[in-house]
């Protein structure tokens, strides 16, 4: 069981994760915008690699959030003071969100811990699952990007192109270069066959049924299908399987909250991932280098 390489994936996943919040922001837009340049307030997203990392805060808002405010003026004399007496009863209810972050905080002020756990969670699995392979490498390159797809396909219903395409170009190309290296557990010939396998069958369903299968999914299909294919086409059809049948379960479960019907519209990309990281942990389970 190869803990110090377990932890450091997890660490890895941890990291990567605390940078999902700013981009997935900043990605959740509409099909006519390319990604936002300011926070809610209005400041400009400034920071490393264009604004793109950095914490979900921009450096303005976490400026004035951690100013004091300045003291009122004193009242003028013979005038009784307004404010309430320090004994005053505090009125705000258990439970109340008073006590908590006020509702005029920008969103990017709060500082989630879900993308770095779900990330680091993520990454301990697929090092758990494939060990000290080249192509772990690749798995924990995607996992970040695969967590910012699935939160902003929740949000907005879109799978940007900013990051679809380049993780078509990139996982086959690096799957080649795991294939040079010593104790690989895949094939890239079936990385690259998986990859025009499923992209080609998520095209057909786009042809048949365009609005019921958006063109991102086709073009994120096509990373998925090289990911899975390295493995082998058994494991190519068990995670895209596993993606359907989550995406089902998840509509079924909506029908039977009444929350939708079974023409409602959900997001798909999340239930691909998510189909995709079972395939790959069985698949690296299984594999033979």
């Amino acid at each position: 069981m190869y803990a110090t390489l377990i932890a450091v994936a997890a660490l890895w996943g941890a990291a990567t994760g605390l940078l999902i919040p700013r981009a997935a922001y900043r990605l959740s837009v509409e099909p006519d915008r390319r990604w936002r340049d300011t926070c809610p307030a209005g400041h400009t997203l400034a920071g490393p690699a264009g604004g793109w990392l950095g914490s979900p805060a921009c450096r303005t808002c976490t400026t004035e959030a951690a100013s004091p405010a300045p003291p009122a003026p004193p009242a003028p004399p013979g005038t009784a003071p307004t404010s309430r007496p320090a004994t005053a009863p505090d009125t705000t209810t258990p439970g109340s969100t008073l006590d908590a972050t006020p509702k005029s905080t920008p969103a990017p002020l709060r500082r989630p811990i879900t993308a770095p756990l779900l990330t680091g969670l993520t990454c301990a699995a697929l090092a758990l699952a494939t060990g000290p392979r080249p192509e772990l490498v690749v798995w924990l390159l995607y996992a970040p990007f695969a967590l910012l797809l699935a939160t902003v396909d929740v949000r907005v219903h879109r799978l940007p192109d900013q990051l679809t395409l380049p993780l078509a170009a990139a996982t086959p190309l690096l799957l080649a270069v795991a294939e040079l290296l010593p104790y690989d557990g895949g094939s890239w010939l079936h990385a690259l066959l998986g990859a025009l396998a499923l992209g080609g069958g998520y095209f057909a369903l786009f042809l048949i049924h365009p609005t019921g299968m958006g063109f991102g999914d086709v073009k994120l299909a096509l990373s998925l299908g090289a990911a899975l294919g390295w493995y082998g086409w058994g494991v190519l059809f068990a995670g895209t399987f596993a993606g359907f049948l989550l995406g089902a379960l998840y509509g079924l479960g909506l029908i039977l909250a009444r929350r939708g019907s079974r023409t409602s519209a959900i997001p798909f990309g999340p239930f691909m991932l998510g189909g995709a990281l079972l395939g790959l942990v069985l698949g690296a389970l299984s594999a033979t280098p």
